[in-house]
């Protein structure tokens, strides 16, 4: 897929913030975070989402996600997580490569999982929180 922008990130072709890698997947934060620490986690070889995923591709993924939400409430002090993926356009799903969203929720918070998407907040600096998760 030489046109999908994960792809490009997973070859090293676009830049990420990259928080986690393994064999099988990587964990990049999103540019467009609804939370400090909102991060993507996309296996390394490209499949459209979790319906056309293998098993071993889902678990990989899933793994992966364990592990990033320990880094995330670790080091930002999240005191929760949500955990979303959107599979085909009709759910929303942007970018057609497998991906998760890893979302830190800090307490106390004015804004439910629903309407989320309307928060209107100042664009975060990724190098700041890249750099807070890293250390």
């Amino acid at each position: 897929m030489s046109e999908c922008i994960f792809c490009k990130i997973v070859k090293g072709e676009l830049k990420a913030y990259k928080i986690y890698e393994n064999n099988e997947c990587i964990a990049f934060l999103d540019i467009n975070p609804i939370n400090p620490g909102h991060t993507l986690v996309v296996p390394k070889k490209h499949v459209e989402n979790i319906l056309e995923a293998d098993n071993d591709t889902i678990s990989a993924v899933f793994t992966a996600v364990r592990e990033v939400s320990k880094l995330l409430i670790n080091k930002l002090g999240a005191s929760g997580i949500n955990i979303i993926h959107n599979a085909g356009r009709a759910a929303n799903q942007e970018i057609m490569h497998f991906h998760v969203h890893v979302i830190p929720r800090y307490d106390p918070e004015d804004i439910g999982l629903v309407d989320w998407w309307r928060r209107n907040i100042k664009k975060l600096n990724l190098e700041e929180i890249y750099r807070r998760i890293i250390s």
